[in-house]
């Protein structure tokens, strides 16, 4: 396991990082010790987590497993979602985010939480109140970093460039969703984030299951992300994304690896990526994730992975600087 510096914050965390949505409910308690175990033998040590997550089950449960680590460990968490059926019982307003962070707190069982990820933009609050709520919380030494999670680039640059002009606590790091079939990141997220000095945790680099090897043109399992949960029929709804993933997996089989090993070592080769977050139910399935670090990403194989879906298109409608052409628009004689 090698070991990358987190933005301009000088922390260095694993090139893998473990999330932990599974923690109390698809991966029980000893499931989930089995894995937390496995990816410290690893060498991981980024930990994500969120408060919605079980509705607190997998705080708890993480709590529990670094409580004799827990100086060896980075402990990300999350807030903004629903947490009650009270009306501020979620977003990002002062009232909720104190709160959220203070009951983090007590399940996680420690004094500080490492990297506070904002789950998603608030539309209903301001910006600037948000993030000096944060300050106030890092000031107060139970936040060590904060970051974003679900931002767009220019909320993510706007946090930064009030952050800045406030003196408050900058934002650290950003957490988008970016795989083989969802690379919308790669238009602005993932150009800002490199230019901003920011951490990138991507999220779902299988795609929801997609990218694992059960799916294809003509292939569902019975069950599954994709199969049995409305978000994911949604998200992946397009036909197309099934034929990029059977010709994603034929690559694997040329290659001799498993395509979840391919997927996630394509998601963290991209430049701007700190480490893609990798998930489990089991041990099992833990395994191939871990071994994407063995995968030898050259230029070359990249390209050949990127170039079996559409690319994304250019952050603006001038791309004539693609080509070589001359200052009257036409193209330059080879010399």
């Amino acid at each position: 396991m090698r070991y990358r510096r987190l933005g301009r914050t000088g922390l260095r965390v694993s090139e893998l990082a473990a999330g932990t949505m599974a923690f109390g409910g698809e991966a029980d308690e000893a499931t989930s010790r089995a894995l937390f175990n496995r990816c410290r033998d690893a060498g991981i040590n980024f930990f994500d987590c969120a408060n919605m997550y079980g509705r607190g089950r997998a705080e708890t449960i993480l709590g529990r497993l670094v409580a004799d680590c827990r100086d060896q460990v980075i402990i990300a968490t999350k807030a903004y979602f629903a947490m009650g059926d009270g009306p501020n019982d979620r977003g990002s307003n002062r009232y909720h985010l104190t709160n959220a962070v203070d009951a983090s707190l007590r399940r996680l069982g420690t004094d500080r939480i490492d990297v506070f990820f904002l789950h998603r933009y608030d539309d209903d609050t301001d910006l600037e109140d948000t993030l000096r709520t944060l300050d106030d919380l890092v000031r107060a030494g139970k936040i060590l970093y904060p970051a974003v999670s679900n931002f767009s680039a220019w909320q993510a640059e706007k946090a930064l460039g009030i952050a800045q002009c406030r003196g408050f606590a900058p934002v650290t790091c950003t957490q988008p969703m970016y795989n083989l079939v969802k690379r919308t990141a790669e238009v602005e997220i993932l150009p800002q984030a490199a230019a901003s000095g920011l951490g990138v945790f991507p999220y779902s680099p299988l795609g929801g299951g997609l990218l694992t090897g059960k799916y294809g043109s003509s292939r569902r399992p019975a069950k599954g992300r994709l199969v049995d949960y409305e978000r994911y029929k949604i998200r992946y709804g397009n036909p197309s994304v099934y034929e990029v993933a059977e010709a994603f997996c034929g690559i694997a089989d040329e290659m001799g690896v498993h395509p979840v090993s391919l997927a996630i070592a394509w998601v963290g080769n991209h430049p701007a990526v700190t480490a893609p977050l990798i998930g489990a139910r089991n041990l099992e399935q833990l395994e191939p994730a871990l071994a994407a670090v063995d995968i030898d990403m050259t230029p070359q194989l990249r390209a050949r992975i990127s170039a079996l879906g559409p690319q994304p298109p250019s952050p603006t409608d001038r791309n004539d600087e693609a080509f070589d052409l001359d200052d009257f628009g036409k193209k330059r004689r080879n010399k």
